[in-house]
């Protein structure tokens, strides 16, 4: 199957042909660590790259304490031969930077183009380097952030923001900052808030999320994927053998679901993505909380999904529960009334998951209009 077609997945405008990506690792992620790996990954983040006069000091004295650390002259220069030879693969590139102002992030971007994704590295928690301005001294100071994001958009290229869970005062206020300052991917390690996080983030912000922090196996990047992650990625644990069982797994499960990131129900604790899946309104349950907090009447929501679903297969089913498949449920969720509407359109439930998916992204862009 085409990659688009499995996982409708696009950064920075390129197909990714499986959401495990990379993370960065100074000293240790570059060009070379990425082809080693490039067969069961679909997009990395090399670096993090030091970009200005503070945040080479800080990693001079990071390498001094007995660190790896990425050190050149010419950060532009060795950034752009990086890049250089990534560009023949079909890993979609993005490099991460640390840098003390936002004037040094939009250099960096005016040098290397649009080609590869920006990512603002909101993350590290090493003392040089929150001296300097960055890493964890972001979450610290949001408007600092958003200027960075600002200026790296006023260059006309894809930004990330790679950020530690639990280190700002509220992650959910610091995901709305980030959206709201123009950002496109908020690249989240979960410390150990696991996919509790996920689905807070993905409730959220519409942004691209990957979910970052031991996902070593297909079951827990399942986790992460079915509460609103979009991509997971991997650092120390990036080895061949665990990202060829990952690919396998997620390759797998979306041949068989048709959607690989589908939410669980919201009454089974899903993120917001899942009003796809829910009823009409007429009985207490979790629904009835979810339009109260997102300021939706029970009607607008029945009308809401209604139009999403208008001259498509959804539209159809006068002998479903509520006389649409607009609200039945998931595919995984026995139903024979659902189920005989299906074969009468002719349509396999991989078909009907993947409307579902278009259902929900429409869904979606109405909350975060």
């Amino acid at each position: 199957m085409d990659p688009y077609d499995r996982f409708e997945l696009i950064l920075n405008d390129e197909v990714v042909k499986t959401p495990i990506a990379i993370a960065s690792m100074a000293g240790w992620v570059d060009a070379a660590y990425v082809l080693e790996r490039a067969a069961h990954i679909g997009a990395a983040f090399i670096g993090g790259y030091s970009i200005d006069e503070a945040t080479l000091e800080a990693s001079a004295a990071l390498v001094k304490a007995g660190r790896k650390e990425f050190v050149y002259d010419d950060p532009a220069e060795e950034l752009r031969r990086q890049t250089a030879l990534l560009a023949e693969s079909d890993v979609v590139c993005g490099v991460n930077l640390r840098g003390s102002a936002p004037e040094s992030f939009q250099r960096i971007a005016e040098a290397l183009g649009s080609g590869v994704i920006y990512e603002i590295d909101a993350h590290c928690r090493q003392q040089p380097m929150i001296d300097a301005g960055c890493g964890e001294y972001l979450l610290h100071h949001p408007d600092r952030l958003a200027a960075t994001i600002e200026a790296l958009k006023s260059a006309g290229v894809t930004v990330s923001v790679k950020i530690r869970a639990g280190v700002a005062g509220d992650d959910r206020e610091l995901a709305r900052q980030i959206w709201r300052a123009g950002a496109d991917i908020i690249h989240a390690d979960l410390m150990d808030f696991g996919y509790a996080k996920v689905r807070q983030l993905r409730n959220t912000c519409p942004l691209t999320l990957i979910a970052n922090n031991s996902i070593n196996s297909f079951a827990v990047a399942k986790e992460m994927f079915s509460h609103g992650a979009d991509l997971v990625s991997l650092a120390r644990q990036s080895d061949a053998t665990t990202l060829a069982a990952l690919d396998a797994g997620v390759t797998e499960f979306a041949d068989e679901i048709g959607w690989y990131n589908a939410p669980k129900q919201l009454c089974r604790g899903g993120d917001m993505r899942a009003l796809t899946f829910c009823c009409m309104p007429v009985k207490d349950c979790p629904l009835l909380p979810l339009l109260k907090r997102i300021d939706m009447e029970r009607g607008a929501f029945i009308g809401l999904k209604q139009e999403c679903v208008a001259n498509t297969p959804l539209e159809e089913g006068e002998h479903t529960c509520f006389g649409s498949l607009a609200f039945c449920c998931k595919s995984s969720t026995p139903c024979m009334f659902r189920d005989m509407h299906l074969r009468e359109l002719g349509l396999s439930h991989q078909d009907y998951m993947r409307y579902k998916r278009r259902m929900a992204e429409k869904i979606m862009a109405r909350i975060f209009a």
